[in-house]
């Protein structure tokens, strides 16, 4: 799935297409902390994140799968 990175820089937008959520997170934490663009975000086709928002959302996606492979070979997970 492609993920879009977008920011601005001195009032002009700025756009870039990763195929990883990994390459995008990498890219807007660059374009905000080296770059000092402004208003980043990572859109996953479907909704708009910050990039707060998007390492929270992705977190917890890896979470559910880890408990869902440990479930798959009848680990038991405490919660």
């Amino acid at each position: 799935m492609p993920f879009m990175v977008k920011a601005f820089y001195d009032h002009h937008p700025l756009t870039l297409t990763s195929e990883t959520a990994k390459e995008a997170f990498a890219k807007a934490i660059a374009w905000h902390l080296i770059e000092r663009f402004t208003d980043v975000s990572i859109s996953d086709g479907i909704k708009k994140y910050t990039i707060a928002e998007f390492a929270s959302v992705m977190a917890l996606k890896e979470i559910a799968n880890t408990v869902e492979a440990a479930a798959e070979v009848g680990l038991k997970v405490e919660k």
